[in-house]
């Protein structure tokens, strides 16, 4: 039976995620990787994080194959750039001092996420039939049926990757920091590989952690109880406020997350006098362990790197995960074993002008990254290293 003709897919766009089916959603996403979950994208709506009012009005992405639902992506219409991770702000501004608008966008994205995976959750006959200029083409022909005047996709994996590639699209790269599992045992086979400086660095972290009498403990799953979940929630929001701002994530929205996924949710809490005085929030998937969410009341001696870095480590080997995601940005990562990842974004923007313009920025800026990512490479911790970063 031969494959469907590419006149026969088409792309539409939907406010709400109850519009799609849950069972649909759950078929094409799996449910492997937690910020794919269909009750991911449910808490981040019912708790109102991503809502018109908020700056990330829900507009899911649908494709269809001869009428029928085929493919889904989490997307948003954004009248901002918080929460995105990859930096638009100075091509906003550039369109406001030409008295353009450069809002609303579409953003295919995990709303505050910077994590690597599916952006595209296509069924396996539409992926083999799209192809790079059809995928970009239905979505340049979608914005302009919504009033935006951009879209970009964030962070996808590489067999997303491998569907967008092409050489005359606005392709965006960056630099990540994770922490590879090399079948390590406990933590001290992981600091046996390295040279005996850093072995010796992270090893006076930790006791001096120790010698604040600051212990730890975890909680996993439906273990996490009312009260850790209410500290964990202060702890996060003082992360956003003593920048100034709101934090973009409610207590309801993990609270749901707790009933309805909490199969991939685990709490590590410092403990000092009996007393939480720190937390952070990590997930799992299926080889992978995601550090999101962290906070502290006051500063203590190395509290940060311990709790939300080498307890993670040591979360990641006792549950055999392969790698360990700690978040967006971070040089300080390197000295501590995470290596550079090279991360990607696409672009599609309706103004030829300024369309060229920004291609030229993200060639210009890709060869800087580059750079930097080879840097990076040099100065990791490890006694023998074997170059082969992705």
């Amino acid at each position: 039976m031969s494959e469907p003709a590419v006149s026969s897919i088409t792309l539409e766009a939907c406010h709400a995620l109850s519009d799609i089916p849950r069972e649909t959603w759950a078929r094409l996403a799996g449910t492997n990787n937690p910020f794919l979950r269909y009750e991911f994208f449910e808490a981040l709506e019912a708790s109102q994080c991503t809502s018109e009012k908020t700056g990330w009005k829900p507009c899911h992405l649908i494709f269809r194959m001869n009428g029928d639902i085929a493919g889904v992506a989490p997307a948003y219409l954004k009248t901002h750039s918080m929460g995105e991770y990859v930096f638009d702000w100075a091509w906003a501004d550039a369109y406001r001092r030409y008295g353009m608008s450069y809002y609303p966008k579409l953003l295919i994205a995990v709303p505050f996420t910077p994590s690597q995976g599916p952006r595209l959750l296509l069924d396996p006959h539409l992926r083999s039939a799209l192809y790079a200029q059809g995928i970009h083409d239905l979505l340049d022909t979608l914005i302009a049926k919504l009033g935006a005047h951009s879209w970009h996709l964030l962070f996808p994996n590489a067999q997303d990757q491998q569907l967008l590639q092409h050489e005359t699209q606005l392709h965006r790269i960056g630099c990540q920091f994770h922490w590879h599992n090399n079948g390590y045992a406990c933590f001290d086979d992981f600091l046996g590989k390295l040279t005996s400086r850093k072995r010796k660095s992270i090893r006076k972290e930790r006791r001096q952690v120790a010698e604040q009498s600051i212990t730890f403990a975890r909680f996993h799953s439906q273990d996490i109880s009312d009260q850790v979940l209410a500290a964990f929630y202060v702890f996060y929001q003082a992360t956003y406020l003593k920048r100034g701002q709101q934090p973009y994530l409610t207590r309801q929205f993990f609270e749901q997350m707790r009933e309805t996924m909490p199969e991939h949710l685990h709490v590590i809490m410092a403990i000092k006098d009996r007393e939480m005085i720190a937390g952070a929030l990590f997930l799992t998937g299926q080889d992978t362990l995601y550090g999101r969410y962290w906070g502290c009341l006051e500063e203590y001696n190395h509290l940060h790197f311990e709790t939300c870095y080498y307890q993670g480590i040591e979360l990641a080997i006792k549950l055999g995960l392969k790698t360990f995601d700690a978040g967006a940005q971070g040089e300080h990562k390197l000295v501590r074993g995470f290596e550079p990842v090279i991360t990607h974004s696409w672009h599609g923007i309706a103004h030829p002008g300024f369309r060229d313009a920004i291609d030229a920025f993200t060639r210009e800026e890709a060869e800087q990254v580059m750079g930097y990512f080879e840097e990076a490479k040099t100065a990791l911790p490890y006694r023998q290293y074997d170059s082969g970063c992705q």
